[in-house]
């Protein structure tokens, strides 16, 4: 059960990919949308990369390593991003997107 190894940085990334998808579908409702675009933008991204970190360790993906790498780094530019914004589901976002960070951080150095 090599996965359980990384356990918290698995549930770091699913709980970020939650958070992003629902401030996406949030920032979509907000007033000006337009505004919104980079963050909308990289919630996609970021929600993305944390469901493929997420599988790429349950599988023990010879890749995983790589991919927490990238996630992290794209987990810390959506948390920048939605730290801009004073709606309680970006500030919500960039909570998860910084965990996750760190989470993938942690696992990048140990893997």
């Amino acid at each position: 059960m090599h996965h359980l190894k990384f356990n918290a940085c698995i549930e770091a990334c699913n709980s970020c990919a939650v958070a992003c998808n629902y401030c996406a579908a949030s920032c979509l409702r907000e007033q000006d949308v337009k505004m919104m675009a980079r963050c909308i933008a990289l919630d996609m991204d970021c929600a993305a990369i944390c469901a493929l970190a997420a599988a790429a360790m349950s599988r023990d993906s010879e890749h995983s390593q790589a991919i927490c790498e990238l996630c992290a780094s794209i987990c810390q530019s959506c948390a920048d991003e939605c730290a801009k914004h004073q709606m309680e589901h970006c500030k919500a976002c960039a909570k998860a997107c910084l965990k996750c960070a760190d989470e993938c951080r942690q696992m990048a150095a140990m893997a």
